[in-house]
């Protein structure tokens, strides 16, 4: 099969990883793709979004299917931009179609889902620029903290976690009458604080069946001990110590099933990566978000845990089989370090060259924010590199991936030395 990738981040660069190593895959392309990408496959430079750009792409190298990485193609609805094409109708494309992919472009359409199908989440309720001050009765009614979070794409930054009742007040006025997120909190989601630890859920379905993935943990805050601004990711460990075989049950019986049975129920089609992120209250768990993608950083360990052919499952997935195919996962634990921008998630310059990818032993770099230009790899994001490691647990996995980081270098190089601290 020829396939092409869409997105440029380190999650795409452990698909391309992924996809190369399957017999099944005949040639390779990456849009726009990174410096890690360029040494697997031919990296294509076009937007993820423009929709006939993508499909010159795939008329001109013979594309057979189309895997996307990010949530906006999919949540702008390039599936179904596919489906009604006579010369693309045929290629099949991994991700859901515009309809399922509101489970991730608005919070108030899944919130709404999960509690349709009795699915355990939080208490919420929803506002827009003419109902704040109903916003403001309603964060009267809660204990702290507050969460606060943009109906729409924020670029993962639309969540608001604060502990003072009139400063949640005043950012729910920015959210919604100053558009502090634009378009994406012109409608915001109030929901009670749940207590717990946080961990994700990862699932392939074909609309029918569906195979659950290894559960991961990513740490979203810039600084040591979840501390500081949001950020994407800066690591990720799989599996989830935590999560015991009741616990896994658990979240089978009482989330993943109902999601896959709520989504045909429905008539949302799905075929590709459900992304549930979970919280465990006490030992039971509950919805925070969902996403119609793989997570990033947590592709980076999935993926390499991984050892069923991924192209096979995403074949079983057009053909709706995914029954037929068992998965094999690898004992190992695996974890990532995220290497990123000084200044990251806040400015950061650019163009820094990255030195040290050669002495790398026993890790997997995969390359996000990075970029070749002139012969060099430089920096062109805030998010630079993920650095992966196996290990028989996670401590040695995570050891190995802090020793391979001393190799590297690039100007105002930061990380977090602490990933897995809480576990």
């Amino acid at each position: 099969m020829r396939i092409l990738i869409l997105g440029s981040g380190g999650r795409e660069h452990t698909f391309a990883w992924k996809i190369a190593q399957s017999p099944l895959c005949e040639a390779l392309f990456v849009a726009p793709g990174n410096s890690g990408t360029a040494e697997i496959a031919k990296n294509i430079d076009l937007k993820v979004t423009d929709f006939n750009a993508i499909k010159t792409c795939v008329l001109e190298y013979d594309v057979d299917m189309v895997v996307v990485g990010p949530e906006d193609p999919l949540v702008q609805g390039i599936h179904d931009f596919f489906l009604k094409d006579s010369q693309l109708q045929n290629v099949v494309v991994i991700g859901p179609q515009k309809a399922a992919a509101q489970l991730e472009g608005s919070k108030e359409f899944a919130k709404e889902f999960l509690i349709r199908h009795q699915i355990p989440t939080a208490a919420y309720q929803s506002f827009n620029a003419e109902s704040v001050a109903d916003g403001y009765k309603f964060l009267e009614t809660l204990k702290p903290p507050y969460v606060l979070k943009a109906d729409g794409l924020a670029a993962g930054k639309g969540v608001l976690i604060l502990n003072d009742l009139e400063e949640a007040k005043a950012e729910l006025k920015r959210m919604l009458v100053d558009a502090k997120f634009g378009e994406a909190s012109s409608k915001v989601v109030i929901e009670e604080f749940l207590d717990g630890i946080e961990l994700s859920c990862f699932v392939l379905t074909d609309g029918k069946h569906y195979k659950i993935l290894p559960t991961a943990k990513d740490y979203k805050r810039i600084g040591e001990g979840d501390t500081g601004l949001n950020t994407g990711g800066m690591g990720a460990i799989s599996p989830v110590p935590f999560a015991t075989k009741e616990f896994l049950d658990k979240i089978e019986s009482r989330i993943v099933r109902p999601t896959i049975e709520g989504l045909a129920k429905d008539n949302l089609p799905y075929k590709g990566f459900v992304f549930i992120g979970l919280i465990k209250v006490g030992e039971d768990p509950k919805v925070i978000e969902y996403n119609v993608r793989m997570g990033d950083p947590e592709t980076e360990v999935v993926l390499p845990r991984l050892k069923t052919d991924l192209v096979e499952l995403f074949k079983a997935i057009s053909e709706e089989r995914l029954n037929e195919i068992a998965i094999e996962i690898d004992d190992r634990a695996a974890t990532t370090v995220m290497l990123v921008s000084g200044g990251y998630p806040e400015a950061y310059e650019k163009g820094k060259e990255i030195t040290g990818i050669d002495k790398i032993n026993g890790s997997i770099p995969f390359h996000a924010g990075a970029v070749l230009k002139g012969g060099k790899i430089v920096t062109s994001g805030g998010r630079v590199m993920a650095i992966t490691s196996y290990g028989s647990t996670y401590k040695e996995a995570i050891k190995k991936s802090y020793q391979n980081i001393e190799e590297l270098h690039f100007d105002k190089m930061n990380y977090r030395k602490d990933i897995g601290f809480d576990l």
